[in-house]
């Protein structure tokens, strides 16, 4: 395809993405259900390819996506909560003096956010960075627990509300006075991916992706391997924060148990499922986790009855069971993920229909061969 028609085809596919999100946005008012898996979907897919950034492209096997979540979330809390609502916020311990006149804008809250989750990754990335393998991703893992516990420890408790969490954060509100709120965190979400992309097809990404492939050749051809993971490390812990701060204005509230562990993990079953190193599939599989496990299984948490006789094992809890073999399933036939390492192309799209209809051809220019031979 030439570079006009792949512009072209980009432009409609843009377009008839507008035109869903807006039929979901006029569709869907009586659903609050379909709403919030859309934005959460959004929200996580931010998380997941800013982990494949790291995880997928540079090779660097992380596991503190949880804690830089946190951070981020925290940090937007922090400065964005209004003033006249701080004092029913920190009723226990009280606010510091230098936050209870601050309220900034959702804008510079994001920000700062993903600001500080990046300061933090710098702090730690000196040491933590020169760890490979196993030992980087449980080092990783031991921050974002360390990050969990002291938001709730007492030296903190007047900065952080300590485990009584803080609450009061403001939702998405209108852009501009025209764009609904609901659209919001699929704009932000747009343009923090959009910009991942552009580092990844730039000469920084070609350098990450060389360090994932073998780090004895990046290194001979000249790339500074120190720089360049700290580069990456940097750089996905500042978007895992504004996903953190996108989640927490999607909450309304953040607690030290809103970040456990297992968030993680779940980031990191959308990144292995949408495919290592490929922000198309982490932004499909993102949507499609989401919405199974928060939508399409719930009818298997309800206890379900024939007559007298109840039907055995509907009742709560058991979709995440089902949900657990499907992605067994999955990862049994689908072992490079959905993308696999690609990334969606319109080349790959025209070669793939093309391919089909010279199958097609070769067929029945096969058939009328043996016709005629008979």
């Amino acid at each position: 395809m030439t570079k006009k028609s792949k512009n072209i085809c980009s432009v409609i596919a843009a377009l008839v993405l507008v035109v869903l999100l807006i039929c979901s946005y006029e569709f869907t008012s009586s659903s609050s259900m379909l709403r919030s898996v859309l934005q959460l979907g959004a929200i996580y897919a931010l998380a997941a390819a800013s982990m494949n950034l790291l995880n997928g492209v540079t090779g660097l096997f992380s596991l503190g996506q949880a804690g830089f979540m946190a951070v981020g979330a925290y940090t937007f809390a922090i400065f964005t909560i209004p003033v006249e609502k701080k004092a029913g916020v920190y009723y226990l311990y009280g606010v510091a003096d230098g936050l209870s006149d601050i309220a900034l804008p959702a804008f510079f809250g994001l920000l700062i956010a993903g600001l500080m989750a990046a300061l933090l990754a710098a702090i730690i990335g000196a040491p933590v960075l020169r760890l490979k393998s196993d030992y980087f991703a449980i080092a990783t893992l031991g921050f974002a627990e360390i990050v969990r516990i002291l938001v709730a420890s007492s030296p903190f408790n007047r900065i952080t509300n300590g485990s009584l969490g803080l609450k009061a954060i403001p939702s998405f509100s209108n852009l501009f006075g025209v764009i609904p709120a609901y659209f919001v965190p699929f704009i932000v979400v747009a343009v923090c991916i959009s910009l991942m992309v552009l580092l990844i097809k730039s000469s920084y990404g070609r350098a990450f992706k060389a360090i994932r492939e073998d780090e004895i050749a990046a290194e001979a051809m000249g790339i500074n391997l120190a720089k360049h993971k700290r580069m990456s490390f940097i750089i996905s812990s500042f978007f895992a924060g504004i996903s953190g701060a996108l989640l927490a204005q999607f909450l309304g509230a953040v607690q030290s148990t809103t970040f456990p562990l297992s968030m993680t993990y779940n980031i990191l079953l959308i990144v292995v499922i949408g495919g290592m190193g490929s922000i198309t599939g982490s932004i499909l599989s993102a949507f499609l986790v989401t919405a199974a496990k928060e939508w399409w299984l719930r009818f298997l948490d309800v206890e379900q009855f024939i007559g007298d006789f109840q039907v055995p094992f509907l009742r709560t809890g058991f979709r995440m069971v089902v949900f657990s073999v499907i992605l067994m399933v999955v990862v049994l036939f689908w072992r490079r993920g959905i993308m696999g390492n690609k990334e969606f192309s319109w080349d790959s799209v025209y070669h793939f229909f093309t391919k089909k209809k010279k199958k097609a051809a070769l067929l029945a220019e096969d058939a009328e061969g043996g016709a005629v031979n008979e």
